[in-house]
């Protein structure tokens, strides 16, 4: 059974205006996932289906055996953890510490476990230094990270970044999506809403292309990202690494969606190809 499923989900925000369409998807527990179109393609939309934030208007939408036509949103919270775009949407404690406690104290834990967690996390995310800091003093790279550790600690099955590395420069983009990697090794499900087809490259496994309110297509990472009519048709454009290596499988070069794979990929090449001569 998918861990989130849309089934003949249809959305409209006014009558007859639809702005998802007959949207059939399913989603496995330990998916990295990246959702992909550009603006008004209905990204947004399907996220706030999924969160509970908006109910289909037909179909329905279901996570982790909840439907979430029929679920509370603060039900849904704790089955989902929602990265917000822009961190300052989402700090508002006055210290690191007690954003992270926030969130575990709605979940009615004991005083000790909301401590074991609030200890577990900082050392996880490497926050001990900053733990009485105002988060809103720290680097936007370190308050997105805040906000994403601050979700870890209620431990929900399924997170989902919008945008998470919009206004990040190379390192704090870096930092945000390797932590979203390594949080998906640990068997978390990731769905990553972006704009950043690099990003998309390089981490996702599965990349959902949205148009106009349709699922366009659903593939492996490799097979959607070397479709450039298709990423053409919804205003996209692959990665130069991607264009690149692609233009080169009829050297029989394989493709590659990174630079450092497109290396690798360049290395054994020229070995196989000393080897021969």
């Amino acid at each position: 059974m998918a861990l989130i499923s849309l089934e003949d989900v249809s959305f409209a925000y006014l009558k007859l205006d639809y702005v998802l369409k007959n949207v059939n998807l399913g989603f496995e527990p330990g998916e990295f996932t990246a959702i992909i179109g550009n603006n008004g393609s209905g990204k947004s939309t399907l996220m706030k289906l999924i969160l509970g934030l908006l109910k289909p208007s037909r179909g329905r939408v279901v996570v982790d055996g909840v439907d979430t036509g029929r679920a509370r949103v603060s039900e849904l919270a704790q089955k989902i953890g929602f990265i917000f775009q822009n961190p300052h949407d989402q700090l508002f404690s006055n210290t690191v510490a007690e954003e992270i406690v926030f969130g575990l104290k709605n979940l009615g834990l004991s005083p000790e476990e909301i401590e074991t967690r609030l200890e577990e996390t900082l050392t996880h995310f490497d926050l001990q230094a900053v733990r009485d800091v105002f988060p809103r003093f720290l680097a936007r790279g370190d308050k997105q990270k805040v906000c994403i550790a601050s979700i870890v600690a209620m431990r929900p099955r399924i997170r989902l970044l919008d945008e998470p590395t919009t206004g990040q420069d190379h390192r704090d983009s870096r930092q945000i999506l390797e932590l979203a990697s390594q949080l998906n090794q640990e068997g978390i499900t990731i769905l990553l809403v972006t704009h950043d087809l690099i990003n998309v490259a390089q981490y996702a496994r599965r990349v959902l292309v949205l148009n106009n309110g349709n699922v366009m297509r659903d593939g492996p990472t490799a097979e959607i990202m070397a479709d450039f009519d298709l990423l053409e048709s919804c205003h996209l454009t692959p990665p130069q690494v991607v264009r690149l290596s692609a233009r080169l499988q009829d050297l029989g070069f394989p493709l590659a969606l990174s630079t450092d794979e497109l290396v690798e990929r360049a290395e054994a090449w020229l070995a196989r190809r000393e080897r021969v001569s």
